[in-house]
């Protein structure tokens, strides 16, 4: 276990356990609770198992038998460490950045000692019924002064000043139904007819609505299923239609976009996928999270977000860490954006590929309009949507600090 440097100004710091299990989100999480001041202790022990791992459940016990704490917290909700709060009885505070997110679907989300934030509104609105007590809608945030520690010299111009780039998997390799090989014809069929149709709409997710019972079962036997542990939830429709299809209509959407893009303007693509499909992009390999990636955000023109599909309503973290490092976004529309920002104010979002296409041929030649939603959008960041000021937000509504 390490502590940080308490830059305590709380009237009245927390003792929090923070169980790290090497999410991208820890670290901005991390800085959060330093700058409000609380006492925090680490438990950075990987479990074997997110349900069943003895030596992970006798460490986290040993912990919360050794000092007093007023909370734990995680990124994403984690069964195993719901149970053990559940036992100590104290309350365990969980912020979801991962649609789907499959621990969910385990009976323990009922435990009354759970505080579980999710970022997703169509997420939260199918959980919630289960222990309406203890779950709760919180967007994404940005770690807004890391990002802004960054100084731009010569060099990162040279590196990486663009007019377009994109950072990001093309989804092929994540893709499982890229693996079944034993799926009929009429099954392919349509899940190739309804991702088609998917990838004309933008803001309504409706490849789950469209499933039937019956395909479900065909699907199911054909894949070869895995089932979800013994005391967990199977809902075998929203598996189908966010793994498997869900991510396939993700990886046909970013190919398809990124190749449109690259045919009329220059786009620098920063990706380990396999990018043998678009030839005219500028392949520029991975970009590390931490160096690369906010200087990349405030030298391209143009940021470019595309929302994995399974994320039917929420906003996922590019979007509030590009407008946090003060570079200009161009997102594909989802139903919260309106709700958190101003569209044409903040950033700007695309409708269709025809849409997206005249968007950035207009901001490419309006730098000052540009630039001014740009700093807007940095502004409301800073302003609304921090780790410091999110966190204060769920600490309050979690624990009524």
């Amino acid at each position: 276990m390490e502590k940080p440097t308490n830059h305590s100004f709380h009237p009245n710091p927390l003792n929090i356990l923070f169980c790290k299990w090497t999410s991208i989100c820890e670290s901005g999480i991390d800085h959060g609770l330093q700058q409000l001041g609380h006492n925090i202790d680490y438990m950075t022990r990987l479990f074997d198992s997110v349900d069943y791992d003895k030596g992970y459940l006798d460490a986290l016990a040993a912990t919360l038998q050794a000092k007093r704490y007023d909370c734990v917290i995680t990124v994403n909700f984690i069964p195993i460490v719901s149970r053990v709060c559940n036992i100590f009885r104290i309350p365990y505070i969980c912020w979801t950045v991962d649609h789907p997110c499959f621990q969910l679907y385990s009976e323990t989300i009922q435990n009354p000692w759970n505080r579980i934030f999710m970022f997703d509104q169509s997420q939260y609105d199918k959980f919630y019924p289960l222990n309406p007590d203890c779950i709760y809608y919180m967007p994404l945030a940005c770690d807004y002064e890391a990002w802004n520690t960054v100084t731009l010299t010569e060099e990162d111009h040279r590196n990486y000043d663009c007019d377009i780039s994109f950072i990001g998997s093309t989804y092929e390799e994540k893709c499982k139904y890229n693996q079944l090989t034993d799926i009929p014809d009429y099954i392919r069929g349509y899940v190739d007819g309804l991702i088609r149709a998917q990838l004309n709409v933008y803001g309504y997710n409706f490849i789950e609505d469209s499933l039937t019972d019956d395909f479900c079962r065909q699907f199911k036997e054909a894949a070869g299923w895995y089932p979800l542990g013994e005391d967990y939830t199977e809902d075998t429709k929203a598996i189908i239609a966010d793994t498997y299809i869900g991510y396939k209509c993700t990886e046909q959407e970013r190919i398809m976009t990124l190749r449109n893009i690259s045919e009329h303007f220059d786009l620098d693509l920063y990706t380990l996928s396999d990018v043998s499909m678009l030839p005219k992009a500028h392949h520029r390999g991975g970009a590390d999270s931490e160096t690369m990636m906010p200087k990349i955000f405030k030298c391209s023109k143009i940021n470019l977000n595309m929302t994995n599909r399974p994320i039917k309503t929420g906003l996922p973290l590019r979007i509030f860490d590009i407008m946090g490092a003060g570079g200009f976004l161009l997102s594909n529309y989802q139903a919260e954006i309106p709700e958190l920002f101003e569209i044409g104010t903040d950033l700007a979002v695309y409708e269709s590929q025809e849409d997206l296409l005249n968007q950035i041929g207009y901001y490419l030649e309006h730098d000052d309009i540009r630039q001014e939603i740009a700093k807007n959008g940095q502004d409301k960041i800073r302003e609304l949507h921090s780790y410091r000021i999110k966190l204060e937000q769920i600490l309050r509504i979690g624990i009524g600090s």
